[in-house]
């Protein structure tokens, strides 16, 4: 193999992939996006790269920033590398790459967020935008309402020119601006939560106002948080990727690996102006919510299908999962029987059709989509993604067999051991929690159903903690594949059945 190209600027012309033709030293930020991951680099960051391409939004680069510890070693990589990225496309036969340029710069990470507050308070930027996980939103589980309890929370309220948090470096940044008679930027959510915008909201708003209720008060009639839906598979990046951008002759410390899809549905609500991302493939809508209820239900949940029992079995990727022939076929059965029937088709999809292109997409094999990645933090992604559904279909009268199945399956792997007897390492925040309830739930299922941060009053429903107990003890019985044996056969379960087999 000839000698790799040490991505940078100055070595620009001498890749053989698409690459930026623009001048990347005339870009002047506009952007701030908090959580530099694959994700944000395969889907915004690219969006923006397009429009630059055309020869637009020159005046919307991105500042990369990260209020946590670990993001440290994503920045370094990112600037050695004048914040240009390789991104690698990856469909069923063909791989295809180019390096996008609309990242100019990375923030440093300190103590009480001080460059990522004077970046935001600065005019020139008119949108903050995150991929933080679903998680990081200080949300209540079981009411999805603001936790100013949280430790994290109490910090900035009592320090509010010191945060912790990204959202207490937004409402630092939003005081200055306010304090200095300019106009708030834009608050844009790109991680999938329903209505993310309207949480956003709520955890800026909420944190103010334990600080600053005029505040609070300024941030709620001038600011917007407009709703999103955002999908592009991008697996974190390990040895095979590595070696992919090698492949093409390239000495790229932090590349990106992603299907040959992207979507991203946007509430048109920017009070500070925006980049025209409609030009470039993106949706303006003012219904997001019917995209991203098909997004979250089909294709987030649907994640959650899968993830739990791949790992519970061994298998170790997504389109493994799809491939083995009893998990493809509870998939389609739940999607198909449960999950479409809370969904309303959008323009030009139906959910049936969704779900035919998430089968197809889920099953590339080039896709490299770890069970441990897809299965982390279950405890914010089943009650996220997976609840919702349950809950409408039980307020619907109708079943939830193959639902209490996938929640079962769930309290499986947190028991953290696999069918083989190797360990499954914690992979969640409250880990630690979830195996002490699912090791009683192997005798007791009602166990698992009484963390009530969860599960709330569906512990309480006799239809689904009925359904769950069978196919709980069906599954330390005989196993995950007779569980998913029966439910693909439409056999009747019953707690006894499920112990006598």
């Amino acid at each position: 193999m000839d000698e790799l190209i040490k991505l940078s600027n100055s070595t620009l012309g001498q890749l053989r992939i698409e690459h930026p033709r623009y001048d990347r030293s005339a870009l002047t930020p506009g952007i701030v996006h908090i959580g530099v991951g694959n994700f944000h680099r395969a889907h915004q960051a690219w969006y923006l790269h397009r429009l630059m391409q055309a020869g637009k939004a020159q005046d919307w680069a991105i500042l990369g920033a990260g209020v946590r510890p670990y993001d440290a070693a994503m920045r370094e990589k990112l600037l050695a590398q004048n914040c240009l990225t390789t991104l690698i496309e990856l469909d069923h036969e063909d791989t295809s790459a180019e390096v996008v340029g609309s990242m100019i710069g990375y923030l440093p990470i300190v103590d009480g967020n001080g460059p990522l507050i004077a970046a935001m308070a600065d005019p020139a930027v008119r949108i903050v935008s995150l991929t933080v996980t679903e998680s990081g939103y200080y949300l209540d589980a079981v009411t999805k309402g603001f936790d100013a309890s949280h430790p994290d929370i109490r910090h900035d309220a009592a320090n509010p020119d010191t945060p912790r948090t990204a959202f207490g470096a937004m409402v630092a940044a939003l005081r200055r601006r306010r304090d200095a008679g300019l106009d708030p930027f834009a608050g844009l959510s790109c991680d999938n939560l329903q209505g993310n915008g309207a949480i956003l909201r709520q955890t800026v708003v909420s944190l103010a106002r334990l600080s600053d209720p005029e505040l609070a008060d300024w941030i709620e009639r001038n600011t917007t948080f407009p709703n999103s839906m955002v999908d592009c598979i991008a697996p974190a990046t390990g040895p095979t990727e590595m070696a992919l951008v090698h492949d093409f002759g390239i000495d790229d410390a932090a590349p990106v690996t992603h299907e040959a899809y992207r979507q991203w549905v946007i509430e048109d609500s920017f009070c500070a102006g925006r980049p025209n991302w409609d030009e470039v493939g993106a949706t303006f809508s003012g219904d997001v919510h019917a995209y991203e209820t098909m997004k979250i239900r089909i294709l987030n949940a649907g994640h959650q299908v899968l993830a739990n029992v791949g790992e519970v079995i061994g298998i170790e990727t997504i389109s493994a999962c799809m491939a083995h022939p009893q998990i493809a076929a509870m998939f389609r059965k739940v999607q198909a029987d449960e999950i479409t029937a809370t969904v309303d088709p959008v323009p030009g999809m139906t959910p049936l059709a969704y779900l035919d292109l998430i089968e197809t997409r889920f099953s590339n094999p080039r896709i490299v989509d770890t069970t441990r990645r897809v299965a982390f933090d279950g405890s914010a992604r089943h009650t996220g993604f997976v609840l919702p559904i349950l809950r409408d279909q039980l307020a619907a009268g109708r079943s939830v067999k193959g639902l209490a199945l996938v929640e079962a399956l769930w309290a499986r792997m947190c028991e953290g051991t696999r069918e083989d007897a190797t360990e499954i390492d914690p992979n969640d925040p409250l880990w630690a929690d979830l195996t002490r309830a699912a090791r009683e739930a192997r005798t007791r299922p009602a166990a698992w159903l009484e963390q009530h941060r969860f599960y709330g009053d569906l512990a309480h429903d006799r239809q689904f903690s009925e359904a769950f107990a069978a196919w709980l003890q069906l599954i330390w019985a005989e196993g995950c594949e007779t569980a998913l044996k029966r439910y693909a056969a439409g056999d009747k379960l019953s707690q006894h059945a499920a112990i006598t087999g």
